[in-house]
């Protein structure tokens, strides 16, 4: 059917029953015109950019797309990206989603924060690390003796002390004599702000944000900081809406489901504790309750960052259909065989 469909059939609602306001706003986005251009498969895994790939989904297909992009924070797979390009990067796939989305369906977004943000205008002051100190000599031992001895230099105060004229310096100074704060200090850069200025200026609206808490860090992590800063134990899922209705479907879940996670802003979920054929996978349970939450059976659900096919997997086990998109051959392989094993699998029940 060229032009317009009929919007009752796919939509699930009549478009002339709204105000004239809303027809003039939401027409176009139910727009669906033939095209002789290959669209991409579903329920395949396809090898390639997203920016490019994107541009060959069907319009207004796509019930729900959850993916979770590089992070900037130095994985193999992102070396190659500076500060700029990672956020022109993302910010094009985003914008590519608004016409390959359902009106009314999600697009699902799992990031954290970059904690060691490198930013060359914050000073470089170096902390003083109490519990690290090889000396107890402190900066008051220091003063205390130059009242004493004004015409003393650091190589005498340190005689004195008996440290090095490094610590003398350290302590009146907070810097290092053999170098200084050299490095580019590092600081927590917001990754929220981003995120929705990307989705909005694409035609997004914020709908929901879900934390979701993963292990205490110590127990599979070696991270730690000498400083007062926390360790990375919850990333976000930043739930993005476009404009037209949504099909809310309480019995999608149970009354338990719902009460337990459906309707709570923090997900308690472990993360994956061997990443040893990919380095940045999250659990599956993650993607099962989006699907579960936002879609139907049958729908198709997407995943623009595909790795080792872990949405997808997902989607198979929601009965629901899939597309993948990845960039590396060597996960694309991966992917496709993780869905062969999952398609040979009777389907289990949701594990909550």
């Amino acid at each position: 059917m060229s032009g317009i469909e009929k919007q009752s059939d796919k939509a699930g609602f009549d478009l002339e029953r709204l105000s004239p306001e809303l027809q003039a706003q939401l027409r176009p986005l139910y727009q669906r015109e033939e095209s002789t251009e290959s669209y991409l498969e579903i329920n395949k895994i396809h090898q390639g950019d997203a920016r490019d790939l994107l541009l060959r989904i069907k319009p207004n297909t796509v019930a729900l797309s959850i993916w979770s992009p590089p992070y900037f924070v130095g994985k193999e797979y992102e070396a190659n990206l500076s500060f700029q390009d990672w956020q022109m990067l993302l910010a094009t796939v985003v914008q590519r989603h608004f016409s390959i989305l359902k009106p009314g369906g999600f697009l699902v977004i799992n990031i954290a924060d970059i904690l060691v943000f490198k930013d060359s205008a914050m000073p470089r002051i170096q902390a003083e690390v109490i519990s690290q100190r090889r000396s107890p000599v402190t900066r008051e031992d220091v003063l205390n003796a130059k009242e004493r001895h004004p015409h003393y230099n650091r190589y005498q105060l340190a005689e004195l002390l008996g440290v090095s004229e490094q610590i003398i310096d350290r302590r009146l100074h907070g810097n290092n004599i053999r170098g200084g704060k050299s490095e580019v200090q590092t600081r927590v850069k917001i990754v929220g702000g981003l995120v929705e200025e990307w989705a909005l200026n694409a035609g997004f609206y914020p709908y929901d944000r879900r934390i979701w808490v993963k292990d205490a860090a110590w127990e599979n992590s070696r991270w730690a900081s000498l400083s007062y800063r926390s360790v990375d134990e919850f990333e976000y899922l930043y739930i993005f809406w476009k404009p037209g209705v949504t099909k809310v479907d309480r019995q999608r879940l149970t009354r338990t489901e719902w009460r337990e996670w459906g309707s709570r802003g923090v997900w308690h979920i472990p993360s994956v504790r061997a990443n040893d054929d990919h380095e940045a996978k999250f659990p599956i349970k993650l993607p099962r309750r989006v699907i579960r939450l936002l879609t139907d059976p049958w729908d198709v659900v997407l995943d623009c960052f595909m790795g080792s096919g872990t949405t997808a997997v997902a989607a198979i086990k929601e009965s629901r259909q899939f597309t993948g998109v990845e960039l590396s051959f060597q996960y694309v392989e991966l992917a496709r065989k993780n869905v062969e094993q999952e398609m040979l699998q009777p389907t289990l029940p949701f594990n909550r």
